[in-house]
C-alpha cells in the first residue's frame, strides 16, 4: 500500500518538475500578480517548500497562521474574479449562427449516446443541457437580471459543480460499487496506474506549448483529461477554470466511451504477440478485514500527504467502505443506485449548460480535444511499456496489456485488456488482473488532482 502511494507521488511530482520548467514565466507573472512574495518563494526551493507546507504532516505540527489564512482568501478572490473575467469569450462565428450549431452539436451527443451507445448515462443529459443552454432569450444557464430568477440550470451548476459537490458524491457512489480486491491481492499493478498519469502531465506540458493562450490552471484542466476519470476532471476544472467545463467535460466523456477505439491500435504497437499471450496466475484470495482495512489506510496516506486530495479520496473511500464493512447495506446500495442516478441527471445538465455558444466556439475547443486524444494515447502506452519493464525485473510475468488499464476508465479499459488477452490466446482470461490498475488509475488520477490543485488553486 506504501509502495502504491510513493508511485502514484512520484509520478505527480516528476510530471509537475517537468511542467514548471517549462513554465517559468507562466508562475513568475502569476504570482507577482498575487503579492510581492520573496524571490526564495518562486525558486525550486520555494516551490517545493510550497508543497511540502500543503501536506498533512507539515500541518498537524505547524497550523496555518492567520496571516497564511488571509494570503488564501486574496488568492481565492483573485481567481475568483479571473474566472468570471473570462466567463465570456468572443466565438469565431456570429451569435445567431453559433447558438443554432451548439443545438446541433447537442443533438448529435443525443445521437451518440442513443445510436452509438457512447456513455449514454451522461451524454444524453449533456447533449439536452447543451440545447438549453443554447435556446435565444430562455437565458436557461444564465444568471438573472435584476428582479428575475436565475435560470434553473445556472442554479444547478452553481449547487453542484461549482462548489465542487456533484463530483464528490457520484465518486461516493464509484467507492460503493468498486472491488478492491484486485489490487490488494497484487499490489505492484498500482505501479500500472500510477503510469498511466503520465498523460496528464504530459498533456499539461502540450497545452502551454501550443500557442493558444491557455494559462497554468486551464493547462491542469485539460492535462487531466488524460486521467479519463470524468468526476475528477470535473472537479478539478471546475475549481481552476470553470470557463473550459464544457469543452473539457464533454472530451473526457467522449473519449473514455471511445477507449475501445482509442487503445488496441496503441496497445499492438507497444506489444509483441508473445507479450499479449502471457498467462498471468490466478490471484488469490482477499479477506474482508483487508477490504475493510485498505480504504482506511488510503485515506490516512491522503491526510499525511496530499490533504488537498482528501476530497475525492474521502468520498471514494467511504463509498468503498460501505460496501466492505456489510453492516450497512441500505447506504451502500442507496450510493451505488439512487444517489448516484439522481446526481448523474444533475451533473449532466450541468456541465452542458456550460456548453453555451460563446464558451465552446472557439480556437481554445479544439486544441483541448486534439490534446484530450494525446493525453489518452500517452497514457495508454505509459502503462503498457512499464508493465514490460517490470517483467525485466519480475519473476511473475505481468501481460502488458493491462498497463494500458490503468487509464481508470472503469470497467471499460479492463475488459479491452481482456478483449486482446483472449484474442492473442483463448484461455488467456486478464480482466480481474486488469482491474488492479484500472481502479489504482482512479486513485493516481484523484491524486494527480491533488497535486495540481495544490500547486495552482
Amino acid at each position: 500500500m506504501t509502495a502504491m502511494a510513493i508511485a502514484i507521488m512520484s509520478v505527480a511530482f516528476c510530471g509537475i518538475a517537468k511542467a514548471a520548467d517549462q513554465v517559468q514565466e507562466v508562475i513568475a507573472v502569476e504570482s507577482s500578480a498575487v503579492t510581492a512574495q520573496p524571490a526564495a518563494e518562486t525558486s525550486e526551493s520555494g516551490k517545493f517548500m510550497a508543497l511540502l507546507k500543503d501536506t498533512g504532516i507539515y500541518r498537524f505540527i505547524y497550523p496555518k497562521t492567520e496571516a497564511e489564512k488571509q494570503q488564501e482568501y486574496q488568492i481565492a478572490l483573485r481567481n475568483e474574479h479571473e474566472a468570471e473575467a473570462k466567463e465570456h469569450q468572443k466565438g469565431i462565428l456570429h451569435e445567431g449562427l453559433s447558438q443554432f450549431l451548439m443545438i446541433c452539436v447537442g443533438l448529435l451527443l443525443i445521437w451518440l449516446a442513443i445510436k452509438k451507445g457512447f456513455e449514454p448515462l451522461l451524454l444524453l443529459p449533456i447533449g439536452f443541457g447543451c440545447i438549453l443552454a443554447n435556446i435565444p432569450v430562455a437565458g436557461m444557464a444564465e444568471a438573472g437580471l435584476p428582479g428575475n430568477p436565475d435560470g434553473f440550470l445556472y442554479l444547478i451548476y452553481t449547487m453542484g459543480v461549482k462548489s465542487g459537490l456533484f463530483p464528490l458524491l457520484i465518486f461516493m457512489g464509484v467507492g460503493a460499487m468498486t472491488d478492491f480486491g484486485p489490487l490488494i491481492a497484487n499490489p505492484k499493478t498500482a505501479l500500472l496506474g500510477a503510469a498511466a498519469q503520465f498523460g496528464i502531465f504530459t498533456t499539461l506540458i502540450g497545452a502551454l506549448v501550443l500557442p493558444l493562450g491557455f494559462s497554468l490552471k486551464q493547462a491542469s484542466s485539460i492535462g487531466i483529461i488524460g486521467g479519463a476519470d470524468g468526476p475528477t476532471a470535473i472537479f478539478l476544472t471546475g475549481r481552476l477554470a470553470p470557463e473550459l467545463l464544457g469543452a473539457i467535460a464533454v472530451a473526457a466523456y467522449s473519449y473514455m466511451a471511445l477507449v475501445p477505439v482509442i487503445q488496441p491500435p496503441i496497445m499492438r504497437l507497444c506489444t509483441t504477440k508473445a507479450d499479449r499471450a502471457i498467462v498471468m496466475k490466478q490471484l488469490r484470495h482477499v479477506s474482508q478485514t483487508e477490504k475493510i482495512i485498505f480504504p482506511l489506510v488510503v485515506l490516512v496516506l491522503c491526510i499525511l500527504l496530499l490533504p488537498s486530495a482528501c476530497p475525492l479520496i474521502g468520498a471514494l473511500m467511504l463509498g468503498n467502505l460501505a460496501r466492505e464493512s456489510g453492516v450497512v447495506n441500505r447506504l451502500s446500495d442507496t450510493m451505488q443506485n439512487s444517489l448516484i442516478n439522481i446526481v448523474t441527471i444533475m451533473l449532466g445538465l450541468s456541465v452542458g449548460s456550460k456548453l453555451a455558444y460563446d464558451k465552446f466556439l472557439n480556437w481554445q475547443t479544439v486544441g483541448i480535444l486534439v490534446l484530450g486524444v494525446v493525453a489518452f494515447g500517452v497514457g495508454t502506452a505509459a502503462g503498457v511499456l512499464l508493465a514490460k519493464l517490470m517483467n525485466v525485473f519480475c519473476k511473475d510475468k505481468i501481460n502488458p496489456l493491462i498497463g494500458s488499464a490503468g487509464v481508470s476508465a472503469v470497467p471499460m479499459a479492463a475488459r479491452v485488456s481482456n478483449k486482446l488477452g483472449l484474442e492473442s490466446n483463448p484461455d488467456n482470461f486478464l480482466l480481474m488482473h486488469a482491474m488492479g490498475p484500472n481502479v489504482s488509475g482512479v486513485i493516481g488520477s484523484a491524486v494527480a488532482a491533488g497535486v495540481l490543485l495544490a500547486l495552482c488553486g
